[in-house]
């Protein structure tokens, strides 16, 4: 049985409206992407955390 992983996850501004990476236990990212709005790039980020697999890392892009 494999351990549950932990992630962090940054959001910031850019010009061309939000980024945001996941970064595993070891401070690789692991996905990252971008939404026009904030509200669109955090809803990527949760709809992308939401879909991992217990247990595994969120692997990938995801942009929106």
């Amino acid at each position: 049985m494999h351990e549950p992983r932990s992630f962090a996850y940054s959001l910031s501004r850019s010009e061309a409206g939000w980024t945001w990476s996941v970064y595993d236990e070891d401070g690789v990212t692991v996905a990252r992407g971008a939404g026009a709005t904030r509200a669109a790039a955090e809803s990527a980020l949760q709809s992308l955390l939401r879909t991992a697999p217990p247990g595994s890392a969120p692997e990938g892009s995801c942009v929106s």
